[in-house]
């Protein structure tokens, strides 16, 4: 894994996002809108991927551990992958995940 703690420009909601202060060690969705983006290939953080295509946020479970988790669905290719929710992620939109299927 390569840990990418880098602020960036949601391509979904045009926020500014800042890197991650608190609750995770680097940034991988947007914690206003949830959209991630399919950058990396089977290395966490390695942006080598070419696809680039937004990921959507479908759905939401939590581990044995009580640890919250994103599942994100690539809306170009339909890749899906879990990602743990950050400190400041807007835990409302997180929550409402869990009223949506996961599979469509």
């Amino acid at each position: 894994m390569i840990a990418n703690n880098s602020g960036f420009v949601c391509q979904k909601c045009g926020k500014q996002v800042d890197r991650i202060k608190f609750g995770g060690s680097y940034r991988n969705h947007c914690p206003f809108c949830l959209y991630s983006k399919h950058v990396d290939t089977d290395t966490p953080g390695d942006r080598r991927n070419e696809c680039r295509g937004l990921m959507k946020p479908i759905g939401v479970f939590t581990r044995r551990t009580g640890e919250y988790v994103l599942v994100h669905k690539c809306e170009k290719c339909g890749f899906e992958r879990y990602n743990r929710i950050a400190g400041d992620d807007d835990f409302e939109k997180v929550a409402g995940l869990s009223t949506i299927p996961l599979r469509k």
